[in-house]
């Protein structure tokens, strides 16, 4: 398949303004301040230029290249800033690249944010004529597609009303389906697909997937890790304006999570988004070596390690009696897969210390297989809810000798190892 998509040495610089400290500034200052760099230029012309602290050169992309052929479903993942949407906005022709080149063979529909490409003023029947004209199409072209876009969009009661007048939801339904059926050969859909709910998000998902059995190519940003391993055949890992890694999808979510796994944000001390009195706080998450006690970015299947929890005690007793605490993990897509508790444990945990306070968690053998795992912290004092942090932390499993064989399932054959042994005796 000849590459569709060709990207050589792409950069893009923004320039950032920086306010000065002054509140106000008066026009006598501003013709001061012209006044003495004039003549300081004119006194020393082939001076360097003095650096203006308030710009500041921010590159969103540097130096990226890669190619992408016919049909191929390319994911494109990175944290917020990593440059994904100045990537698709480059190849969708809104904005310029400060270096490189770009090649595309073929109509691009893009996708990129709620409204883009259409007229708030028009209906939203004008404007599927409007965005099938701006892809190239011929009103017979469009007229055989209207009534399949708005069956797919569910918009027919709105179809004459002004597009300023629709939810975002409805919004983003109506430009999906005029971007995927009005057959362009590169369909670029950014994170937008979040504002739709969980049906329509499913129903897209579909859609993108039939288009690329027609052949044509598709560049989808998420951050939902399962919609690109469900929709992509390959992923680029942006990480800080470059590459980091292009390849098979299950390669770039797994360097993805574990780099996430080892970044991610432990202290819980600022966190608004909690429940319960406060008797209990969770102040920290953190994965410790149960020898050293030394902090962990990931752990080994089969090794042993310690959850370390450190709590601030909001209660006038010294003593601090009856009280529990839970920590649920989930997996990358956010499925609860374990719960470890000290009552399902039926151990009974006290604190007498005045303040602070540490809980240790110890796993003899970490049972997990490889990958990236998140965690809540659940707590009650005297059966009312103390605290409760969805999303307190994340922790990376690596590939590890669970059975000390020396062998090591193959990867998707679960997430749990279990130990067995087989026997074989006579039938009854």
């Amino acid at each position: 398949m000849p590459s569709i998509i060709t990207v050589e040495g792409l950069s893009k610089k923004y320039i950032i303004d920086h306010q000065k400290q002054e509140r106000y500034i008066a026009l006598r200052d501003v013709l001061t301040n012209g006044a003495k760099r004039l003549g300081h230029k004119l006194a020393h012309p082939f001076a360097a230029p003095e650096d203006d602290p308030t710009h500041e050169e921010f590159w969103a992309l540097k130096d990226v290249s890669f190619e992408i052929r016919q049909g191929d479903r390319m994911g494109i993942i990175g944290r917020n800033g990593a440059g994904k949407s100045t990537l698709l906005k480059i190849l969708s022709r809104i904005t310029e690249p400060t270096a490189g080149r770009v090649k595309i063979r073929g109509r691009v529909a893009s996708l990129l944010e709620v409204g883009t490409g259409f007229h708030p003023e028009l209906t939203g029947r004008e404007n599927i004529f409007l965005n099938g004209a701006i892809l190239g199409m011929s009103k017979a072209e469009i007229k055989n597609k209207f009534d399949e876009i708005v069956a797919f969009a569910e918009v027919e009661k709105f179809l004459d009303t002004p597009v300023k007048r629709y939810s975002s939801g409805m919004y983003v339904r109506l430009a999906f389906a005029v971007a995927a059926h009005l057959e362009p050969e590169i369909l670029i859909v950014d994170e937008v697909l979040a504002v739709g709910d969980a049906q329509f998000q499913k129903k897209c998902l579909g859609k993108m997937q039939d288009v690329s059995t027609q052949g044509r190519t598709i560049l989808f940003v998420s951050h939902s890790m399962a919609a690109i391993r469900n929709l992509c055949t390959g992923a680029v890992y942006l990480e800080n304006g470059g590459i980091r890694l292009k390849g098979g999808t299950e390669d770039a979510i797994a360097e993805y999570l574990k780099i996430g796994a080892q970044t991610a944000l432990i202290n819980l001390e600022s966190r608004k988004d909690r429940i319960g009195n406060g008797l209990i706080r969770f102040l920290s998450f953190e994965l410790r070596d149960p020898r050293t006690k030394e902090l962990l970015n990931s752990v080994a299947a089969g090794a042993s390690c310690i959850i370390a929890l450190k709590f601030e005690k909001n209660t006038s007793r010294n003593e601090l009696l009856n009280f529990n605490v839970a920590v649920g993990i989930d997996d990358c897509f956010g499925n609860r897969i374990s719960h470890l508790s000290n009552t399902t444990t039926n151990q009974i945990l006290q604190c007498q210390q005045e303040k602070e306070g540490l809980i240790e968690i110890e796993i003899k053998e970490m049972p997990l297989s490889k990958g990236c795992y998140g965690v809540t912290l659940f707590s009650t004092v005297g059966g009312d809810i103390a605290d409760w942090v969805k999303n307190a932390g994340s922790f990376y499993v690596e590939e590890g000798d669970f059975f000390h064989t020396g062998k090591v399932p193959n990867e998707g054959q679960g997430v749990f190892y279990i130990r067995h042994s087989f026997s074989v005796g006579e039938a009854d």
